[in-house]
């Protein structure tokens, strides 16, 4: 089963930057696409940004030109890098597959943009 540990949310000022990065294990990394994804209140999740396993990465139109995805297979990690943050994008940020693996939704890290 694949598991995934998030970690480098944090509280932030508009305009800063923050690094989350993403374990993954139970899975032979370097042979699957993955996904940054995120939920704010009151909304459902949805994805923000993938990387194949190829690394090539795709963005959602909102956060283009300001996340940055990538990939290390050695550290089995996937990292996603926030610049210019705003206060929308406030939100718990998950990896996973993609497509998602149901039973291998982590904890997330929260992301809080203060104005």
């Amino acid at each position: 089963q694949v598991h995934v540990v998030e970690s480098g949310g944090g509280l932030v000022q508009a305009g800063g930057s923050l690094r989350l990065s993403c374990t993954v294990s139970g899975v032979i990394f370097s042979s699957i696409a993955m996904a940054w994804y995120r939920q704010a209140p009151g909304k459902q999740r949805g994805l923000v940004a993938s990387i194949s396993r190829f690394s090539t990465p795709l963005y959602v139109d909102s956060v283009k030109g300001r996340f940055t995805v990538s990939r290390n297979n050695a550290k089995n990690t996937v990292y996603l890098e926030i610049n210019s943050l705003k206060p929308e994008d406030t939100a718990v940020y998950y990896c996973n597959t993609n497509p998602p693996i149901g039973a291998s939704w982590g904890q997330g890290t929260q992301v809080t943009v203060s104005s």
